[in-house]
């Protein structure tokens, strides 16, 4: 049967106009700020720039999923582009506080936030450190985006019959990453003090709650929620959301290691500089011995890891089998999302467009 179902690039388009006439109401209202404040603005502006728009795309595919099941005609309404835009800005916040805890110097090929802010600091001759200004800057860059976010929400939400399903569920999908990303914080430290054997199960609860629910399933729901989804309709999404936001997070791990620079955005390796306690590395350091263990140890989170370190470190992480064992897990996780969605009462067309996003999400090299 032939599918009719939106492109990728239709989705993208439609969320960057609703973005774009939000930017216009905020840099109207934010006439009386003055010059420093307008590059602030900007500066949060540029990071809604780019990207995926995967978080828009299965909010989208989850209303889709719900709304053309009920009504086949149903179309796309402005509280629903919203929704996808809020999540895109939310995600930008993510970025601009993830990038600044990784000390990461750059993002989508270009400067991080905290990097550009710091050299408006240097280039407009500003007395004080430059790189600080820019910590702190980008600190309340990812709040200021965060406040955003919100704003578009509730504006898009006015008066809608779903209004309360959605807060809800937004409101569990901002804990749950805020508490996802302190975990993952936390685990560059715990490992130290926790069995070897519990470190994959550790790194695997950080990966379920900073990306899992976040980047895949709770959009959805948000998406279904929307749409006046039943419990067993959220349920199906939820059972192929979550272990397909798995398999996506795996597979960054995986590119975080063996990523291409030119097609990732990041230099190659830039996960093991960081530090990044992910699977992979729980993996490895579970199946080699404890001479290798301690030096694959003290090379990770070193930023001035050479280009012959980090290709012995992938080298340890092939032959250990580590990789192989990660690649079977995405694998894996990607079969039992996609067994949740058969017999599901959600729209045949949006169905193929869930397993058409779940190829992209898992078999992609950036």
């Amino acid at each position: 049967m032939l599918r009719v179902v939106p492109s990728p690039s239709l989705v993208s388009e439609s969320v960057s106009r609703h973005l774009e006439r939000f930017l216009q109401r905020i840099r109207s209202e934010a006439t009386g700020y003055g010059a420093d404040a307008a590059v602030f603005i900007d500066e949060a502006a540029r990071t809604l720039i780019g990207g995926k728009r995967l978080r828009a795309r299965f909010c989208h595919s989850g209303w889709r999923a719900v709304a053309r099941y009920a009504e086949r005609d149903a179309t796309e309404t402005g509280t629903l582009w919203d929704l996808c835009a809020a999540l895109e800005i939310f995600q930008s916040a993510a970025l601009v506080h993830d990038d600044l805890i990784d000390n990461s110097d750059t993002r989508r090929g270009r400067p991080a936030a905290h990097r550009s802010l710091e050299t408006e600091h240097r280039e407009a001759g500003w007395t004080g450190d430059a790189a600080a200004f820019g910590r702190a800057s980008a600190i309340l860059l990812g709040d200021l985006l965060v406040a955003w976010s919100d704003d578009l929400l509730e504006s898009g939400l006015a008066g809608h019959p779903q209004a309360a399903s959605v807060r809800a569920e937004y409101a569990r999908m901002r804990r749950d990453v805020t508490t996802g990303q302190f975990l993952d914080i936390a685990e560059e430290s715990a490992w130290s003090v926790n069995p070897i054997a519990t470190h994959a199960e550790r790194a695997l609860r950080v990966t379920s709650l900073k990306s899992a629910k976040y980047s895949v399933e709770q959009p959805l729901v948000l998406g279904a929620a929307l749409a006046g989804a039943d419990a067993d309709q959220v349920t199906a999404l939820r059972r192929f959301g979550h272990p397909l936001g798995m398999a996506f997070q795996l597979r960054d791990d995986v590119l975080g290691v063996f990523g291409d620079a030119s097609v990732t955005g990041k230099p190659t390796g830039d996960d093991l500089r960081e530090g990044k306690r992910t699977v992979l590395v729980a993996l490895t350091r579970d199946a080699i011995g404890a001479s290798a263990r301690n030096l694959v140890d003290e090379m990770l989170g070193d930023r001035s890891l050479t280009e012959q370190q980090v290709s012995f470190l992938q080298a340890t992480m092939v032959e250990s089998g580590a990789l192989d064992r990660v690649e079977a897990m995405i694998a894996e996780f990607a079969r039992e999302a996609d067994r949740a969605l058969s017999g599901a009462h959600l729209d045949n067309s949006a169905v193929g467009e869930l397993r058409d996003l779940a190829r992209a999400a898992t078999e992609r090299s950036a």
